[in-house]
């Protein structure tokens, strides 16, 4: 069985006015690294791309993790890749390729660093105030269980955020708020993402991928901006770092932004796996385009250990289709 765990934020201190920005420090990633080492092995990208070439078939008595990174974050290097390295442990990171090309924050950090200095209520009467359409109880049942490590109102935000919006009516709001809050957006962006050269390394290493070329739902979007998202991102890693990108992850992972036709178009633009945030192992490699993934905090030594769960029976309680809808066999 394959385990994918995936890490956003990685800094020694979360300290800040309000909780917006969530992760895990370097001690805590370390070891919930040797946690894992306890239950199995490490494999990289290019192991898990050569079983899928090959068409092997995965042994469900043995359980294999790899390690994933979302956002090409400069902590990440910084912080947690000399952890890797010196477990021996090698790991993929998905970076979304316009904040390298533009030399802009991904309206989703935007969001996270403006959520740290201002109340999840105060965001939501910012959008309120731009009468953003409320979220019906089914929604805002999606949203807790989504976010399921968020409070009620921070997860019912992020919600209409990423589901309710689109990128045009966040980016109106958000880049009103942002100057306010952030005076040096060029210093904070040498600060907050990867260099060219630290892509490159990644990329040496084997270690580098794409997670689109912006951080939106691409599900949401008709076919040729998923196609955009894609091949551009892809195009621009390949030929800033002269490696070939084959990897990729969706941003946000839910069904609606990776579901429908998304996989089938990561397929023509010559990627060879995909990952999305359904929390469940991988028992087969048959729908390599949409393959499942846990947060870290799924895992032992995370806020909430799913590991006695993972049987096929909870695989199978919710079976992605590939490339239609999912299928709840409640």
């Amino acid at each position: 069985m394959l385990i994918a765990v995936n890490y956003h934020y990685i800094r020694k201190d979360f300290s800040q006015p309000h909780p917006g920005i969530f992760g895990i420090t370097p001690d805590n990633f370390e070891n919930q690294l040797k946690i894992l080492l306890g239950y199995g092995n490490f494999i990289s990208q290019a192991t898990l791309a050569a079983r899928i070439r090959n068409r092997e078939i995965l042994n469900n008595h043995e359980i294999e993790f790899i390690i994933t990174f979302d956002d090409g974050l400069k902590e990440q290097y910084d912080e947690a890749l000399p952890i890797l390295n010196r477990l021996g442990i090698p790991a993929v990171f998905f970076v979304n390729t316009s904040n390298f090309e533009n030399h802009h924050f991904s309206l989703v950090h935007q969001i996270h660093l403006l959520r740290s200095q201002i109340s999840a209520g105060h965001f939501l009467e910012l959008l309120s105030a731009k009468n953003t359409v409320a979220l019906s109880l089914h929604e805002k049942s999606k949203a807790h269980a989504h976010y399921r490590y968020d409070d009620q109102e921070t997860a019912e935000l992020k919600y209409i955020l990423n589901f309710k919006m689109s990128f045009e009516q966040q980016s109106e709001i958000i880049n009103k708020e942002f100057p306010a809050h952030f005076k040096n957006p060029n210093v904070l962006h040498e600060s907050f993402y990867m260099s060219h050269s630290q892509l490159k390394h990644l990329a040496d290493l084997g270690y580098l991928a794409t997670h689109g070329l912006d951080h939106i739902p691409m599900g949401l979007y008709p076919a040729n901006e998923i196609k955009r998202q894609v091949k551009e991102s892809k195009l621009y890693l390949e030929t800033l770092c002269r490696k070939p990108i084959y990897g990729i992850s969706y941003p946000y992972g839910s069904l609606e932004a990776c579901g429908g036709i998304v996989p089938l178009i990561a397929e023509e633009e010559g990627l060879i796996y995909g990952f999305s945030t359904e929390r469940a192992g991988n028992f087969n490699l048959e729908k390599p385009l949409l393959l499942a993934r846990y947060n870290c905090n799924d895992m032992p030594g995370g806020k909430t250990n799913l590991f006695p769960e993972l049987s096929i029976e909870h695989v199978n309680h919710k079976t992605w289709t590939y490339p239609n809808q999912i299928v709840d066999t409640e």
